[in-house]
C-alpha cells in the first residue's frame, strides 16, 4: 500500500475523503522491532541515545499499510501473560455464581436462601429482598452511551420475565463452593400465561419494526410488477433462534474503591457500558471506570447484560471485591443471540434476467422489555437494481430472554433469504447464478439513487469466479457424485454498511526519545485493530512499528468508539488523522529560528525518518527528537476528534463480498459438509491483508455453522434453553471448516478514512446462502429453513 499523505498537506475532507499517497510514502521507514513497545520507558541497554541506534531495517516498499505485519498482542497471548476479565486477580475477592428462575413469567412466591447462606464458604446470598436500589438499564442505541439490553428492573421486585432470569448471587470464597451453594436456592412461582412460541405470538399479532427508523419502504407497485413478471419467486426462509458463543464467556471483576467503581469486563463498549452503570447504579459517571484490554470473543454480545450490574450490587453490599463469570449454561440463560425469523422473498424478472419487482418482508421475534429488531431486509436495499421494492418486517413479542446484536445484524439472515431466492430465479431462467447477478448490478444505490462511494463488487465476482474455477461448472443439480457423496457449488452475494459513529477521538503522546503513545477507548477483541492501528499511526508519523505504543480497552481515554458495525477502523483512522494535524502544527510551533523546519507552515511539511521534513524538498528534515529536545520539551501531547461521519449521507457506501462453496452431501446419511469456501471482497484499502483475512475467515465460519450445525432450541411449553451446552449445542469444529481462501479487491475507497471499509461483519453474511445453494445444486433438492441437517435432506 502507498502512504497516506502528507503529514500536515491533507487529512480527511468534509466527506471524509482518503488522503492521497504523498512524498514520505517513498521515503525509508524503520522495520519492526519487539523490543519494548513503552513511550517512555528506560534507556536501551546498551546505553544508546535514540539518534546513535543503529539504522532499522527499510520498510516495505508500499509503506506499512498493507503489510501482513503479525499481532501485536500475539506473543502476549500465546505466553499466557494476556489477562482476561476473569483472570485479575485482587485482594479479598470473593466469586459469585447466579440462581435462575424456572418459569418463563409470573411471580417468585418463596425463595428459601437459607440452606445456600449456611452452605461453606459462602459470605452473600443476594436477592430481591436485600439488593441495592438500582435502575433499569438505558436499552442500547437509546442515547449516545447507552449499552444495556434490557429495560427490566434489575433484582428489584418479586417479577419473572423470562425463564433463566437471576433470582439470586451467591458470593462465596472460590468459585466450586459458590456454585455449590447456588444450586441450594429453593424457589416457587406463581406462573402467569406466557408466550414462548414464535408461531402463537405471530398469531396473537405483529407490530411495525424499527431501527434507527422504519423498516418498511416502498418504491413503485412491487406486487402487481411481481405478478406481472414473465418468471418470478416467491418463498418462505426461515432461521432460528442462535446463541452467543464466544471462546471466552461473560465476566467481569468488580471492586469498590468507596464511591468509586472500577470494572475489569469482557466488553466491546468500554465508555457506554462505564456510563450505563453509573446511570443504574444513580452514581456519577467520573466515578466508573471499566477496563478491557483482552476479549475472547464479543460478536455484538458482549455490551451490558445484568451479570454486570449484579457482581457491582453484590461487591457494594458485601463490601468485597467480586468476579462473576458466567457458565456456559449461564450466557444461554442471561445473555440474547439472533432473533427467529420468517422472510417471505419475490423477485420478479423479464426474460432476459432484469429485476421487475424484489418482495422482501416478514417477521421475526423479539420480546417488550428491549428492541433490537434483526433488519433482515437491509442485504434487499443495496444488491440489485430493480424497479420496484417492497420491504417490510414485523415484530412478534415472545417472553424469552432480551435477544441482541450478533455479528452483522439483519444482513446475516436477510442475506440467507435473498440470495438463495436468486438462486432459485437463476435455476428457472436457466441462466448461471453470476451472470444473472451481474445483469443487475445497480450503478446507483438502488433504494435512494446516492452514488456509491466505491463499488468493486463485478471485479470481485470475476476474480472469484477464476480463483474458484467457476467456468465448466454443469448447471444440472445433482450431476456430480463421488462414492456416495453429490458434489455442488454455489454462490452469493455479500454486504455489509458501512458505519462511522461520532464520537471517535485519541490522545497523541510523542516523547523527546522518538516514540509515541496513542490512547482511544477502543477495544481489541481479535480483529488486529492494535496492529492495524500501529501500522496507521507508524505510516503517519514516518516512525518504526516498534517506536509505536496503541493502549485502548479503557474508559477513562478518550473517544467513544464502540467495537459494533465494523466501524472501529474508520473511527479510530479519522480520529488520528485530526491528531496528527494537530500534532504536526504544535511540533512547528515549538522550532526555532536554527531549525530547517523554521518559518515552514504545516500543509507544507510531511512525516520522513522519525521526524518532519518540507514536502518539495526533503533535505529539510528534523527529527522528533531534536524537535523537543531544542525546545525543552519532554513530550508533546494531543487530542482530536475525527469530524461528523457526513460521508455516509452523502455517499452510498458499503463492504461487499463474492461468496463462492462447495458442498457435499452423503446420499445415505444425508449429512452436508463444505469442502472448499472462497470469499471474494471488496472492502476498500486493506489495512493489514494478515489480520483483514482473520477477520472474513472467522465471519465465514460463524456462517458455516449458521448454516449446518447452530440452532438454539426452546421448549415452547415452559420458554426454557433446552441446549444450554456445547453438548447439545453444536458449533463448527475443525473438521468442519475446510481451508478456506480470501482474495481482495484492494481498493481504496475515497470517501472513507483512510480508504479502509469495515471487515469484521461482511463475511458471515453470503455464507449460509452459498453453502444452500451448493447443496441444492448437489442434490436437487432445496431447504429453505436452516440450518441444513440430515433430517431435513435426507
Amino acid at each position: 500500500m502507498s502512504g497516506v499523505g502528507g503529514v500536515g498537506g491533507t487529512a480527511p475532507g468534509p466527506a471524509g475523503e482518503v488522503p492521497g499517497p504523498g512524498p514520505e510514502s517513498r521515503w525509508p521507514g524503520g522495520g519492526p522491532d519487539q523490543e519494548s513497545r513503552e513511550p517512555d520507558g528506560d534507556p536501551d541497554p546498551e546505553g544508546r541515545e535514540p539518534d546513535d541506534e543503529p539504522a532499522p531495517p527499510t520498510r516495505p516498499d508500499r509503506g506499512w499499510i498493507g503489510a501482513p505485519v503479525p499481532r501485536v498482542e500475539g506473543p502476549l497471548k500465546v505466553r499466557g501473560e494476556a489477562t482476561f476479565a476473569a483472570e485479575v486477580a485482587l485482594d479479598g475477592m470473593v466469586y459469585a455464581a447466579l440462581a435462575f428462575s424456572t418459569t418463563a413469567k409470573g411471580r417468585i412466591t418463596t425463595l428459601d436462601t437459607a440452606e445456600a447462606e449456611a452452605a461453606p464458604g459462602v459470605v452473600l446470598v443476594m436477592t430481591h429482598r436485600n439488593a441495592p436500589r438500582m435502575r433499569p438499564m438505558p436499552q442500547f442505541d437509546t442515547s449516545e452511551k447507552a449499552a444495556g439490553y434490557d429495560t427490566l428492573p434489575i433484582m428489584q421486585d418479586d417479577r419473572v420475565h423470562w425463564n433463566g432470569q437471576p433470582i439470586a448471587v451467591v458470593l462465596a470464597g472460590t468459585q466450586e463452593q459458590a456454585d455449590h451453594a447456588a444450586s441450594l436456592v429453593r424457589a416457587t412461582y406463581e406462573a402467569e400465561p406466557a408466550t414462548t412460541s414464535f408461531a402463537r405470538a405471530k398469531a396473537a399479532g405483529t407490530e411495525a419494526g424499527w431501527f434507527r427508523g422504519p423498516l418498511h419502504l416502498e418504491i413503485g407497485d412491487a406486487e402487481a410488477e411481481l405478478a406481472a413478471a414473465a418468471v418470478s419467486v416467491d418463498a418462505t426462509y426461515r432461521t432460528p433462534p442462535q446463541n452467543h458463543d464466544a471462546i471466552e464467556p461473560h465476566a467481569a471483576t468488580v471492586v469498590w474503591h468507596g464511591d468509586d467503581l472500577v470494572v475489569h469486563d469482557a466488553s466491546q463498549s468500554v465508555a457506554h457500558t462505564a456510563w450505563s452503570l453509573a446511570h443504574v447504579l444513580g452514581v456519577d459517571e467520573e466515578r466508573v471506570r471499566v477496563t478491557s484490554p483482552f476479549v475472547g470473543g464479543g460478536f455484538g454480545g458482549k455490551l451490558l447484560w445484568q451479570h454486570q450490574v449484579l457482581g457491582a450490587a453484590a461487591a457494594r453490599l458485601a463490601d468485597r471485591p467480586v468476579r462473576i463469570a458466567l457458565s456456559r449454561e449461564g450466557v444461554f440463560r442471561v445473555v440474547g443471540g439472533r432473533a427467529p425469523t420468517e422472510q417471505r422473498v419475490a423477485i420478479g424478472a423479464d426474460r432476459d434476467g432484469r429485476f421487475t419487482a424484489l418482495v422482501h418482508t416478514g417477521t421475526q421475534a423479539t420480546t417488550r422489555h428491549n428492541a433490537m429488531p434483526e433488519p433482515f431486509t437491509a442485504p434487499a436495499r443495496s444488491h440489485y437494481a430493480v424497479g420496484s421494492v417492497k420491504l417490510d418486517l414485523r415484530v412478534a413479542y415472545l417472553d424469552v430472554v432480551a435477544n441482541s446484536t450478533m455479528r452483522a445484524p439483519g444482513g446475516a439472515v436477510g442475506s440467507y433469504a435473498l440470495e438463495c431466492a436468486v438462486d432459485e430465479l437463476a435455476f428457472a431462467l436457466g441462466v448461471d447464478p453470476i451472470e444473472l447477478r451481474l445483469r443487475n448490478e445497480p450503478d446507483r444505490d438502488p433504494v435512494d439513487g446516492r452514488p456509491f462511494s466505491s463499488r468493486h463488487l463485478v471485479e470481485a465476482w470475476r476474480a472469484g469466479a477464476e480463483r474458484f474455477g467457476w467456468d465448466g461448472r454443469d448447471p444440472t443439480p445433482g450431476a456430480v457424485r463421488e462414492g456416495e457423496w453429490w458434489v455442488g457449488t454455489g454462490c452469493a452475494t455479500a454486504s455489509h454498511p458501512y458505519v462511522r459513529m461520532p464520537g471517535g477521538a485519541v490522545r497523541i503522546t510523542l516523547t523527546d526519545r522518538g516514540r509515541a503513545l496513542v490512547e482511544v477507548a477502543a477495544h481489541e477483541m481479535g480483529m488486529g485493530t492494535a496492529t492495524a492501528q500501529t501500522q496507521v499511526v507508524a505510516e503517519l508519523l514516518a516512525l518504526p512499528p516498534d517506536r509505536v505504543s496503541f493502549a485502548y480497552g479503557d474508559s477513562r481515554m478518550p473517544g467513544l468508539v464502540m467495537a459494533a458495525g465494523s466501524q472501529q477502523t474508520a473511527s479510530i483512522g479519522a480520529a488520528v488523522i485530526a491528531a496528527r494535524r494537530v500534532l504536526v502544527a504544535e511540533l512547528l510551533e515549538l522550532v526555532g529560528d536554527g531549525s530547517p523546519l523554521a518559518g515552514l507552515a504545516a500543509e507544507e511539511v510531511g512525516a520522513l525518518d522519525r521526524g518532519l521534513a518540507k514536502l518539495d524538498d526533503p533535505s529539510r528534515h528534523e527529527s522528533y527528537a531534536a524537535v523537543l529536545a531544542r525546545a525543552g520539551r519532554a513530550e508533546v501531547v494531543v487530542e482530536a476528534s475525527g469530524p461528523p461521519p457526513l460521508e455516509a449521507a452523502t455517499w452510498s457506501m458499503h463492504s461487499f463480498g463474492a461468496m463462492f462453496c462447495e458442498a457435499r452431501v452423503n446420499a445415505v446419511t444425508g449429512e452436508a459438509r463444505v469442502s472448499r469456501f472462497l470469499g471474494s471482497m471488496d472492502c476498500g484499502r486493506v489495512l493489514n491483508p494478515r489480520t483483514a483475512a482473520a477477520q472474513v475467515r472467522g465471519g465465514i465460519v460463524m456462517g458455516l455453522g449458521a448454516a449446518l450445525v447452530e440452532r438454539t432450541d426452546v421448549d415452547e411449553r415452559t420458554g426454557r434453553v433446552v441446549n444450554a451446552g456445547f453438548a447439545e449445542h453444536h458449533v463448527p469444529v475443525h473438521l468442519d471448516v475446510p481451508e478456506i481462501d480470501v482474495i481482495w479487491t484492494d481498493v481504496p475507497d475515497p470517501r472513507a478514512p483512510l480508504g479502509a471499509r469495515g471487515i469484521g461483519e461482511v463475511g458471515v453474511t453470503g455464507t449460509a446462502a452459498a453453502v444452500a445453494n451448493a447443496v441444492f445444486h448437489a442434490t436437487g433438492k432445496r431447504v429453505r429453513d436452516l440450518p441444513l441437517t440430515p433430517d431435513r435432506l435426507l
